[in-house]
């Protein structure tokens, strides 16, 4: 393979990013953040305009690389909304043959992702449809008028989390347990968990090397201090790297290659503890400022904590990646 993006592939990732900052300006993640809703229609539709919602169809000629590079930009912007729900539930609907993928590739329905021994789950009070993926019990599609709500203070303000109960055998099973679409569908979890915490890194480190050039102390920019010119070096040292794990797990579930799974399993656990630093190396690097909630650095801030919580810890990844390789 080759570690570059075609024309195509940045082309998308242009135009989400555009779409994005149109639609979801600083300005709109401060309201959001402030007001009460889990769910942001305005940037969604705009959103599923492009086409996004049905990457993941067999019929649409692109893979989870695609998706993932769409996630990674969504984590760059802090994007609200379960794009990876959506995704993955249109994948899962298109391959069972079951429930109405159409009304799911459009962004009518809105999905939202349950991970297998999880109580929660993002825009819940908004979402149509549960996706329940767990790799024990199989993957089951259910309908939100089966699922009960409960609003919590999620500390991720761009994309609240709820906690969520659904009965044992609640919906529509679409895989069983044995079935290898419901490990694909864990693994692509993962993978595209990892994308946005790529974005997410890369986002805070160039804020971080934007504000080193602009604020000046004793006459001269920031940025010429030795001590924060090694910081930002080690910031970039730690995301760039990263990028080639992201997207190799991509492709290894494209492809179907045998350590698709251990490379999902690698990248959520690698990449998550990679935002987790470069967040807080972000935060040390702006001082004062970014601290402040007018700023917004806290939104990828806490962004950063619930990637690393959400589909399991980096530990527990790491844990079966030693597994899967036979340690």
């Amino acid at each position: 393979m080759h570690f570059h993006l075609t024309e195509e592939q940045a082309a998308i990732q242009d135009a989400v990013r555009g779409t994005l900052t149109d639609n979801w300006p600083m300005e709109r993640i401060h309201a959001f953040a402030d007001g009460d809703e889990d769910f942001d229609r305005t940037s969604w539709e705009a959103l599923m305009a492009l086409g996004l919602g049905g990457m993941l169809a067999p019929d649409s000629g692109m893979g989870l690389l695609d998706a993932a590079l769409v996630c990674e930009v969504a984590g760059e912007a802090a994007a609200a909304g379960p794009l990876i729900g959506q995704l993955l539930a249109v994948a899962a609907v298109a391959a069972s043959g079951r429930g109405d993928a159409e009304a799911l590739t459009s962004g009518k329905t809105v999905a939202t992702l349950v991970h297998g021994g999880s109580d929660y789950a993002p825009s819940a009070r908004a979402a149509d449809l549960f996706l329940i993926v767990d790799r024990a019990k199989g993957v089951r599609l259910v309908a939100a008028a089966d699922v009960t709500i409960e609003a919590v203070k999620a500390s991720d303000r761009t994309r609240p989390m709820s906690k969520v109960s659904i009965a044992d055998g609640a919906g529509e099973a679409l895989f069983d347990a044995t079935d290898p679409m419901t490990a694909r569908l864990a693994d692509a979890a993962l993978v595209l968990v990892a994308a946005d915490a790529l974005g997410g890194a890369q986002k805070v480190t160039d804020m971080s090397v934007a504000y080193a050039k602009e604020r000046e102390q004793f006459d001269q920019p920031i940025g010429r201090f030795q001590g924060l010119k090694h910081q930002l070096a080690h910031m970039a040292l730690d995301v760039e790297p990263a990028r080639a794990l992201v997207w190799y797990a991509a492709y290894a579930w494209d492809a179907g290659l045998p350590d698709a799974p251990r490379a999902a399993a690698m990248a959520k656990a690698h990449l998550c503890d990679v935002y987790v630093r470069a967040t807080r190396a972000a935060v040390a690097a702006h001082g004062g400022i970014g601290y402040t909630w007018e700023y917004g650095l806290n939104y990828w801030f806490r962004r950063a904590m619930a990637d690393r919580a959400w589909l399991g810890s980096p530990a527990e990844h790491r844990a079966r990646a030693a597994a899967l390789a036979g340690w």
